[in-house]
């Protein structure tokens, strides 16, 4: 039964799904059910038909934003594989079309781009000059190269969207939503911290590049930058908001009025790098804490030390004053936290437990008891009276930070062991555990109303959450490094951020309803390979998953799911039929392409695997762990070698020998029979990486700036090389003649018979990250910032630039044809790129390289290449966004 009776004549669905299924359902068999009054083979006449009929169409009576069930029961069937919908996705392409003549139809066209938006399908590269698309809900939309000129985009949402090339000559964009703002731009180094002032009028950051900035909250303009001499340790607001305390490395303290920016005066008389500072509640006096194991009390109008707190046997790592200013409490390296008498400078009481150091302190309880935290990974909640021990709250790894909630009643804690955990300060109780499995958790803060917690991670992203539900709200992403500090805005829904990229970034976070993505592959995608026959893709991931594509369409056909740790690499068996991943958690997992079921579980590696290599006939596997090498049989499981290895260390291609650095010497050894086979001598500078040619005749020792290259089977020495800088990587060409050499940003060639330089390829602006052969030796593919560049070995010359992936690309590989090229990157997408006149290998500088079809969700909005010439509409700060995302004004 899905309506009941509600009253006379009256009905109402049991569930709000079962109405948005079958509201859904109308509007699909209402678009794909028309048929044209003439049948026609003409795609012009058909359009122009089909065009007339739009306007009476149910999706065109209503916007569907507030209907997100219905979008997404009607994305879902443009993946089903039923012939019933075969035509759905076109039609709702042929009703954005029909927008361009007709502005009655943009409810539909709207309702239809956020659908396909929905159902993942990649619009990039589309020619929709002069849609009308009015509040639209393209969020993680894929529309790199499309052409919007002219278009109505007023109200639209790209929050996270790729807008790479895109073109927005002329087009209205009212009110649209970016979902984050324009940077706050100055700093030329990582910003270790951020704050609001007590007022919300303003925002101080300091960072590496030794300089304090004071900002305009409201128009994000910089007001003044305070130059200090060295390292910035620790700043802090005034309670009235009108100085700034700072300390550095160079023992001093300086007080700064932030009116005029200028310093107003300078505290000298620790010995050692001043820790922290902080005003105490009335701004007359500032308590400074130091490597030289003292606590110092400072009266603020008179400059003069007032006090001197000795008797921590370790750095005094924090100090902070009591609510009433009466009292001060300092925790140390010396595992201890003391209490002191401001007026007298006595200590009163010893707190002693922590079994490390301490690494903050606070009073809480309005002064009555202390909240203490420590690298022995608890938190302890103390009596400040008595100094007795009340509360021990415990994570499982080193505790990074806490914050006290709002009403002062609650404590969160953030820890390397990936979660927050929020407690009840009377009890004790561990009221919610927030999991971040995926980084390292650097720090968090509560929101004004304690309804949320904000946190950033190591690896650059930025997550919301609920405090009630325990779950993740939002995902932020945009920063390209570690987060050091994260704070909610005073009065605003809009989150405050900065990084070691050097970046203070503002979010929008309102909770506005947004589309579900269907087929999302929702993390960094890691390594990436073509089957032996070029037709399938298997990719590893971050969320240590393994899948599966259809290397012609990029539909996703097996997940393999098993893994506990980070997957380190994926191989096809040379039939094709199998797939092997192996893991940081030790373990070798053997999978059937076919079935998609787990043939064998490998496990005996007493650390992680990092290297596998199926023998010829697929029957075998070499795994290689940091400190051993095992042989396993397939088809059984069994392990039928080990061998105690060390980690410079390389496999020949057909599975069964070893070469490896030890003792000075070169050594080959059979695996298999666990002998040596051969000995060189004589390579005691070259220690740090070996390479062995396809064809296992030569192999190159790598040093810092050095490779040496040599013959295998005489261990002949045939050339050493000084390169020009760090070598990153060195590779032999397919027929062993040529070694491409990676050089911080460029490629040097070096003919193995000779040893002479024969190319430089330069063009990275970044370092390289990994180069390939083309198959037949005439070209490298190699990439870097971001781009992939195929360079044409003969001649020297870059010949294509593949652009797209807007972070780090972790892997790249050729099919075995040549044909095509499949990349993958820290921007949660995998790409196909294809060239217009046949393979990727025979590409010229004229060829046209396309990208053929991506999966997954990329991770931040990206501009780069766009064209915004006379946009309408845009506010000042959406401009300078654009700006600093690479987009043309």
């Amino acid at each position: 039964m899905v309506i009941v009776l509600v009253g006379d004549n009256k009905y109402q669905f049991v569930h709000k799904s079962c109405q948005e299924y079958y509201a859904s359902q109308k509007i699909i068999f209402d678009i794909i059910s028309w048929k044209p009054d003439i049948v026609t083979a003409d795609n012009q006449q058909f359009q122009q038909q089909f065009e007339k009929h739009v306007q009476k169409l149910c999706v065109n009576h209503k916007l569907l934003n507030e209907e997100l069930g219905i979008i997404q029961f009607i994305a879902e069937r443009i993946h089903d594989i039923n012939p019933i919908f075969v035509n759905l996705k076109s039609r709702l392409f042929r009703i954005i079309e029909s927008s361009k003549n007709n502005k009655n139809v943009s409810i539909a066209a709207a309702n239809a781009i956020t659908i396909l938006n929905s159902a993942n399908v990649d619009m990039g590269y589309q020619n929709w000059n002069s849609i009308k698309i009015p509040y639209a809900i393209l969020d993680c939309a894929f529309l790199e190269g499309t052409n919007f000129s002219n278009a109505i985009l007023d109200h639209v949402h790209f929050r996270q969207s790729c807008l790479t090339k895109v073109n927005f000559t002329n087009a209205s964009m009212s009110d649209t939503y970016f979902g984050e703002y324009a940077y706050l731009e100055g700093h030329s180094d990582a910003i270790k911290g951020i704050q609001f002032s007590p007022d919300g009028t303003k925002i101080l950051s300091y960072s590496n590049d030794d300089t304090i900035r004071i900002w305009d909250t409201s128009s994000r303009k910089q007001l003044h930058v305070l130059y200090n001499l060295n390292e910035i340790n620790a700043v802090q607001f005034s309670h009235d908001s009108s100085k700034i305390v700072s300390n550095s490395s160079e023992n001093t303290i300086r007080i700064w009025d932030v009116l005029s920016g200028q310093q107003i005066q300078l505290l000298k008389g620790h010995s050692n790098q001043v820790n922290s500072v902080e005003f105490s509640s009335d701004d007359s006096k500032i308590v400074s804490c130091s490597k030289d194991k003292t606590v110092r009390i400072w009266d603020v109008s008179s400059e003069k030390e007032t006090q001197l707190l000795s008797g921590h046997s370790g750095w005094v790592v924090n100090a902070k004053f009591s609510p009433d200013d009466s009292k001060i409490v300092s925790c140390s390296t010396d595992n201890s936290i003391r209490i002191w008498d401001v007026f007298s400078g006595t200590q009163l009481l010893l707190l002693e437990g922590h079994e490390d150091t301490v690494i903050g302190v606070q009073f809480i309880f309005n002064g009555s008891k202390i909240i203490s935290y420590s690298d022995d990974k608890t938190v302890r909640i103390w009596d400040a009276l008595t100094g007795q021990q009340l509360q021990l709250l415990e994570h499982t790894d080193d505790i990074h930070g806490i914050q006290l909630s709002p009403d002062g009643l609650n404590i969160l804690s953030y820890s390397e062991d990936k979660t927050i955990r929020i407690w009840d300060l009377l009890s004790g109780k561990q009221l919610q555990v927030l999991e971040d499995n995926t980084s390292d958790l650097t720090t968090a803060s509560f929101s004004l109303d304690g309804s949320k917690i904000v946190s950033g991670s190591g690896d650059g992203t930025i997550r919301l959450w609920d405090v009630s539900s325990g779950k993740q709200i939002q995902l932020l992403e945009g920063h390209l490094s570690y987060i050091f500090n994260v704070k909610f805005f005073p009065n605003e829904a809009k989150i405050l951020s900065c990084s070691r990229d050097g970046t203070i970034r503002i979010w929008d976070i309102s909770l506005e309803r947004k589309v579900q993505l269907t087929g999302d592959y929702l993390d960094v995608i890691t390594a990436v390979q073509f089957s032996p026959d070029g037709s399938k893709i298997v990719s590893s991931s971050g969320d240590k998953t393994i899948r599966l594509w259809d290397a012609q369409s990029g539909r996703q056909i097996q997940v393999f799911e098993g893994h506990s740790g980070s997957i380190n690499g994926i191989l096809f068996s040379p039939d094709g039929f199998k797939v092997a991943s192996y893991s940081d958690d030790k373990t070798i997992r053997i999978w059937d392409v076919l079935s998609g079921k787990q043939l064998q579980l490998l496990e005996g590696h007493s650390n992680w695997v990092k290297k596998a290599l199926f023998s010829s006939d697929s029957s075998k596997l070499v795994t290689r762990s940091l400190d051993e090498i095992r042989i396993w049989d397939i088809s059984s499981g069994r392990q039928i070698q080990l061998l105690n290895t060390i980690p410079n260390t390389q496999l020949l291609s057909d599975g069964y020998r070893m070469l490896f650095l030890s003792d000075n010497t070169i050594k080959l050894w059979n695996i298999l029979s666990n002998e040596q086979i051969q000995i060189f001598e004589g390579y005691t500078h070259y220690t740090n990486m070996i390479q062995i040619s396809p064809n296992d005749s030569k192999f190159v020792l790598c040093s810092w700036d050095n490779i040496l290259v040599c013959d295998i089977s005489s261990g002949k020495q045939l050339f050493s090389y000084q390169a020009s800088e760090r070598v990153i990587d060195a590779i032999f060409s397919p027929d062993g003649n040529i070694i491409a050499i990676c050089v911080d940003k460029i490629i040097e060639l070096c003919d193995v018979l000779t040893g002479k330089q024969i190319q430089i390829l330069n063009g990275h602006s970044d370092d390289i990250r990994g180069i390939k052969f083309s198959l037949d030796g005439s070209k490298i593919i190699s990439y870097s910032d971001k781009t992939i560049r195929i360079w044409d070995i003969s001649s020297g010359k870059q010949i294509q630039v593949l652009e797209g992936h807007n972070r780090n690309i972790n892997c790249i590989h050729l099919s075995p044809d040549g044909s095509k090229l499949v990349s993958c990157s820290d921007d949660k997408t995998m790409r196909l790129w294809s060239s217009d006149n046949g393979k990727i290998v025979d590409v010229t500088e004229t060829s046209v390289v396309n990208n053929i079809w991506k999966v997954g969700t990329q991770s931040v909005l990206s501009m780069k290449g766009s064209i915004w010439k006379d946009t309408k509409g845009l506010e000042d700060e959406q401009k300078m966004l654009v700006k600093q995302r690479g987009g043309i004004l």
